[in-house]
């Protein structure tokens, strides 16, 4: 069975693996930019500076370079813009780097090219409300989406119909300039259509079917009528437009990079989604069988709030697993985010074992209130389980490593 450091040392090759720079240097070597005569560069998401820095080491003295990335990955960049703005909640901030993309998109002409240099976070990073919604009542429909335990997919499919830039608007504001797209992938099985909700490829689906889900999952009531009210609009006809548009990382690639690191390893599942409590009794069984003394997963799963704690899908599957295997010897599991945050807290994830839950009790806590109250960090801290790495710079959504004698 692998140490906790063994663990933590593992997850570090998979997020090493979906290194933005040497992505975006491996995709502009292989297929270099056409020549135009200005280049216009704009990176989005959370790997937004260290995409945009490799670019600029490669490139022929762009134009103009703006990075628009998370508070906690934002940095001075030589020879950019930097703005930094909420996620996973769209902000004031985040308004004006909207703004701001769209000055520079508007700038670009027909002879001119347009770099977009995509990554996870892009989408509640970039908010720029359709006509007659503001951005209150757009961030509110973030929080009601997230509430209610929808995946990314449909979360975006939401968001595309809410934004002047999702959804291949940013094609739109880029045109006549023709558009590449470098795209690290956060989304399981990278439909570049959910990731960033697709700034630079068509909605994932229509107005109407989009209402129809939100209807069926009882969202809809919910929504602001302004939100409501933009979602029936009459679909607009606006002429088709295209990107050349580049996968260049992704969740898969984390999980080789994992497995080639470890002969012992086996890629279980690398499509860990949906509930979190159904993707703790998958782990749960792959433990109970022991027939992989080192089993990897990837995915991204979701939480349904009911509490008002603190936490997020990594920890919350997590301590799912430590309970269901409470004072079971020889395993150990972690599950964290490659972004470093896991939910709204300073932790990626969390590592637990057969011990976590009788150190919390040992707290004099019930891990079972925790879990009501969606309070995974405070009930692992007190067993000292959370996985803390800082931000790293990138985003492919959630690995998990599951360690047996």
């Amino acid at each position: 069975m692998l140490t906790r450091d063994e663990l933590g040392a593992l997850f570090q090759i998979g997020v090493q693996a979906a290194d933005p720079r040497a992505a975006v240097r491996a995709s502009l070597h292989a297929e270099p930019m056409p020549a135009h005569a200005r280049l216009f560069v704009l990176s989005l998401g959370k790997a937004a500076c260290a995409m945009a820095e490799a670019a600029i080491e490669i490139l022929p003295q762009p134009a103009r370079v703006l990075a628009v990335t998370n508070y906690e990955n934002a940095a001075p960049l030589a020879g950019a813009e930097v703005m930094a703005a909420g996620h996973p909640v769209p902000d004031e901030n985040g308004l004006r780097a909207a703004q701001g993309a769209e000055t520079l998109l508007a700038e670009a002409g027909e002879g001119d090219r347009v770099l977009v240099l995509v990554s996870g976070g892009g989408s509640a990073l970039l908010p720029a409300p359709v006509e007659g919604l503001s951005l209150e009542e757009k961030a509110e429909v973030n929080r009601i989406l997230l509430a209610a335990g929808m995946d990314i997919v449909a979360m975006n499919a939401v968001r595309q119909h809410l934004s002047r830039l999702k959804g291949g608007g940013l094609l739109r504001a880029a045109h006549p300039a023709p558009v590449t797209a470098l795209i690290l992938s956060d989304v399981i099985g990278d439909d570049l259509r959910a990731i960033a909700s697709g700034p630079t490829v068509a909605p994932i689906a229509p107005r109407p079917h989009v209402v129809e889900m939100l209807r069926a999952t009882g969202v809809w009531s919910k929504l602001p009528e302004r939100a409501q009210k933009a979602l029936t609009r009459p679909e607009e006809d606006l002429p088709p437009l295209g990107a050349d548009n580049r996968l260049i990382g992704s969740n898969r690639q984390s999980l080789e990079a994992m497995a080639q690191a470890r002969p012992e390893a086996e890629i279980v599942s690398s499509t860990l989604i949906g509930d979190v409590e159904e993707a703790a009794q998958f782990v749960v069984r792959t433990a109970q069988q022991k027939s992989h003394p080192l089993a990897l997963f990837g995915g991204e799963t979701t939480v349904t709030l009911r509490g008002n704690g603190m936490g997020g899908r990594n920890q919350e599957l997590a301590l799912r697993v430590a309970l269901a295997l409470d004072g079971q010897p020889g395993w150990r599991f972690l599950s964290g985010g490659t972004d470093g945050r896991d939910g709204p807290t300073d932790a990626a994830g969390a590592i637990v074992d057969g011990q976590t839950i009788a150190r919390i009790r040992a707290a004099g806590a019930a891990p079972e209130s925790f879990l009501e109250n969606n309070d995974s960090y405070h009930a692992l801290k007190l067993a000292d389980a959370l996985l803390i790495t800082g931000a790293t710079g990138t985003n492919v959504a959630d690995l998990q490593i599951l360690s047996r004698d």
